[in-house]
């Protein structure tokens, strides 16, 4: 048991595979040029498709692809809120009315959630008739 043990080995860090006859794919190199003018390379797959930002492992500094032209922004939606929904829906007119005939649901104790539709308390209804 002894002779397999691998004592002091990083398992988890270190392989001990020999890389002779393993052919690697194909690389390319890719330079990026940070805003002060500072360059860094970045190796890709060939048939990698190449951002035009990349962030300096470095620096941290954002790069720009250097030779490379800045691709056309795409063109965004404006941003569809809950009440932009419901107008493609209903007219306004529509939804006060719709609002009126809940609110009058809602205040005969139709619907709604049960503790707002209690009777009232007993010491307050023998008052009443007193």
């Amino acid at each position: 048991m002894a002779e397999r043990a691998l004592r002091g080995a990083r398992l988890g860090t270190q392989s001990f595979e020999d890389e002779r006859g393993v052919e690697m794919a194909p690389r390319q190199q890719v330079e990026y040029v940070c805003a002060d003018g500072h360059t860094f390379t970045v190796v890709m797959a060939d048939e990698a498709e190449i951002p035009f930002e990349w962030e300096d492992p470095k620096t941290g500094q954002v790069g720009q692809l250097a030779h490379g032209v800045k691709p056309e922004g795409k063109a965004e939606k404006p941003i569809r809120t809950h009440w932009d929904m419901l107008l493609e829906r209903r007219s306004v007119d529509e939804l006060e009315e719709i609002l009126t005939e809940r609110l009058e649901l809602l205040r005969g104790g139709e619907i709604g959630p049960p503790h707002l539709h209690r009777p009232a308390k007993k010491s307050a209804a023998k008052k009443k008739t007193a």
